[in-house]
């Protein structure tokens, strides 16, 4: 990017939001993963317009644009491999319109989740997927990688709540996708075409969100089983019992060990833990689905089970399932969180392939993750700075891929391709997926100005 690049760019955001100051810079060469490339430049648009200058002389001087929302994605997704332009959107963070009629909700990308669940929560609603960063991440960050998280097995991920879309293609152009309506049969589903495309189609500025009326009533459980195969036993019979749990999360045996040894829980020594959350709308409501799913557990030999019964005990036994992480990276200095899903019948041989894997390549490593959707997180454990550890971690994550897609499951369930990702996206998708996945992305966006890099989907 020349002098009079920037300057033109400067002219349309206006002084105060563009910068290219090296210090500045910084902060934007990486996000949550393991990948980092600085850019020649951050702009801050304040509206849909200018967004459309931008792209408008992106296009027509060639350098790279990268949409960017709050930086946690976990794939490298907002990192600018090849430099040019970083469009932060944080600044286009207003709630345009709140219609609870309708049931939705219509925001701009830059709307940070935790705030829209409290403005949400005060009329009674939610936005049901709860990503773990829910605190700092943007709806539009959401958007562009389908976000889910641990509501997933009961509500779905954010694809099934976007019901239209403001989108800046790369020429410039301003369209809208979708529809004002719960539900509509008109035309292609542009709308899902952009939810999860990484910002490789198009910048979104706008979006229409579904809102579901907010539970009044939540129970929290926790059981202990002395074998893996009969905590995933559990899993698979709890999702064909008649209740749909709003959570479901199977916890490994080192993550057990690492919450007794460094987290200092009183935990009884086990091989595999779940931690079941039910909702509904009356107490009774809930302790049925809870009573229901403690009947499963108990067939299948819990060694233990804790329930909180008051929401103080609720948030400790959350509490341990969210504790994993942080004590998992005090292992080594750096860790890979992989978001691989499988067919929930599947999840044994994932886990116990897993663990297979990582243990021959002598890595300290956790299994934890979203059992009601077959969608688990390995973190693996490593330091950056020795060679022949990256070495090992690569190949045992490629051997990972490779056993997931064998067992029909996906690469990502929820994180996005990205760069993390995208070396391994033929082993999901054919050469003739492929090429077609390249022909829209070269229909959109021909001269390959957006998020340039991610998903392998090179000219």
């Amino acid at each position: 990017m020349d002098g009079k690049t920037k300057k033109a760019i400067r002219e349309i955001v206006g002084e105060e939001n563009f910068t290219d100051e090296l210090v500045e810079l910084v902060p934007y060469g990486y996000d949550a993963s393991d990948h980092e490339h600085r850019p020649e430049a951050v702009a801050w648009p304040t509206q849909t317009e200018q967004v459309s200058r931008i792209l408008l002389l992106a296009n027509e001087h060639r350098f790279p644009v990268t949409p960017r929302g709050a930086g946690t994605g976990l794939s490298g997704g907002a990192v600018p491999m090849y430099g040019g332009l970083i469009l932060d959107m944080c600044k286009m963070n207003r709630i345009l319109d709140l219609r609870i009629e309708d049931r939705q909700v219509i925001v701009e990308p830059g709307v940070v989740y935790g705030d829209l669940e409290r403005v949400l929560a005060s009329h009674g609603y939610f936005f049901p997927p709860d990503p773990a960063s829910s605190s700092v991440c943007t709806i539009g960050g959401n958007v562009a990688t389908n976000a889910g998280g641990i509501r997933g097995a009961k509500y779905g991920t954010t694809r099934d709540y976007v019901l239209g879309l403001q989108v800046v293609l790369p020429n410039g152009r301003i369209i809208r996708t979708g529809s004002a309506c719960i539900k509509s049969s008109s035309g292609l589903d542009l709308t899902r075409l952009f939810v999860g495309s990484e910002g490789i189609l198009g910048v979104i500025t706008e979006i229409t969100l579904k809102i579901n009326p907010k539970p009044l009533s939540t129970k929290v459980g926790l059981a202990f089983f002395s074998s893996l195969k009969e905590a995933v036993q559990s899993v698979m019979e709890i999702m064909r019992c008649g209740v749909i749990p709003s959570a479901l999360e199977l916890i490994d045996e080192n993550s057990i060990r690492l919450l007794r040894e460094e987290g200092g829980m009183d935990l009884p020594p086990s091989l595999a833990m779940i931690l079941i959350e039910t909702d509904g709308y009356t107490d009774t409501d809930t302790w049925f689905q809870m009573e229901k799913i403690m009947k499963v557990l108990k067939r299948n030999k819990a060694i233990q089970f804790q329930i909180g019964r008051s929401p103080e005990e609720a948030n400790e036994l959350w509490r341990i399932r969210k504790s994993i992480g942080s004590l998992a990276a005090r292992l080594r200095p750096h860790n890979v969180s992989e978001d691989v899903t499988v067919p929930i019948s599947k999840t044994l041989d994932l886990i116990q392939g897993i663990s297979y894997i990582v243990q021959s390549h002598g890595l300290p490593f956790v299994i934890f993750g979203h059992a009601g959707d077959g969608n688990l997180h390995p973190r693996i454990m490593y330091d950056r700075s020795d060679p022949e550890q990256a070495k090992r971690l690569q190949k045992a994550v490629e051997a990972i891929f490779k056993l997931t897609c064998d067992l029909g499951g996906t690469l990502t369930g929820e994180h996005g391709i990205g760069l993390a990702k995208a070396p391994f996206f033929h082993l999901e998708h054919g050469p003739a997926e492929r090429e077609w996945m390249l022909k829209i992305k070269r229909l959109f966006d021909p001269n390959g100005i957006l998020n340039p890099g991610k998903m392998g989907l090179e000219k």
